[in-house]
C-alpha cells in the first residue's frame, strides 16, 4: 500500500474548532473593518519593522505547497505568522487608539486557535515549516526586517486563511 497517502488524507481535514474560529476571524477582517482599523485610524504611510518570515504571502503557500508541504503544516504556519502580525500591531497601539479594541478582539480569536493548534507538535509539521516557525520566534537581531503596512499584514492574513481553510472548511466565499 501508499502509507504516504493516508497520512496525508488524515491531516487534510481542518478541525471543527479551527473552521468556527477562522469563519469568525473572515468576519472581522472584512475589508471595510481592515481599511478603517489598520489604514484610516493609522498615520500615512505608516509601517511597522516585522521579520522577513513574518510576511507570508499566497504565493509563499503555493510555492511550500509545490515542495509537498502538508496542509496541516500550511495552516500551522499561518497560525504562526498571523499570530504573530496581530501581536506586532498590538505592539505599537496605546490603549486609547481607536484599533485597539479591534486588535485585541483578533488576539482573542487567535488565542483561542492557539489552543486548537497546541495539539500539534514540532514533528507534525514538515521540518521546513518547523524551521519559519521557530526563525519567526526567535526573534533574532541578525534576522532581515522589512516595513510592513499594518494592512497588509493582514491583508495577507486573509488572502492566506481563504487559501487554507475555504475547501476544507467549506465557506461558501461571500
Amino acid at each position: 500500500g501508499c502509507p504516504g497517502v493516508v497520512a496525508v488524507l488524515g491531516l487534510e481535514a481542518a478541525a471543527p474548532g479551527e473552521c468556527e474560529l477562522t469563519r469568525l476571524l473572515q468576519d472581522k477582517l472584512q475589508y471595510e473593518m481592515r481599511l478603517r482599523y489598520m489604514k484610516h485610524y493609522f498615520p500615512i504611510d505608516y509601517t511597522l519593522q516585522v521579520q522577513y518570515e513574518e510576511v507570508l504571502r499566497p504565493s509563499n503557500i503555493s510555492r511550500l505547497r509545490n515542495g509537498t508541504v502538508s496542509e496541516v503544516a500550511l495552516r500551522y504556519l499561518w497560525f504562526h505568522v498571523s499570530s504573530q502580525a496581530v501581536l506586532r500591531i498590538r505592539e505599537v497601539l496605546p490603549e486609547k487608539h481607536p484599533s485597539w479594541r479591534y486588535t485585541q478582539e483578533l488576539g482573542q480569536l487567535f488565542d483561542a486557535l492557539g489552543e486548537e493548534f497546541s495539539k500539534y507538535r514540532q514533528t507534525d509539521v514538515e521540518e521546513v515549516v518547523a524551521d519559519l516557525v521557530k526563525l519567526i520566534h526567535s526573534a533574532g537581531a541578525e534576522s532581515r526586517r522589512k516595513a510592513v503596512r499594518p494592512k497588509a499584514l493582514l491583508d495577507n492574513c486573509l488572502k492566506v486563511m481563504r487559501m487554507l481553510y475555504g475547501a476544507p472548511c467549506e465557506w461558501g466565499l461571500g
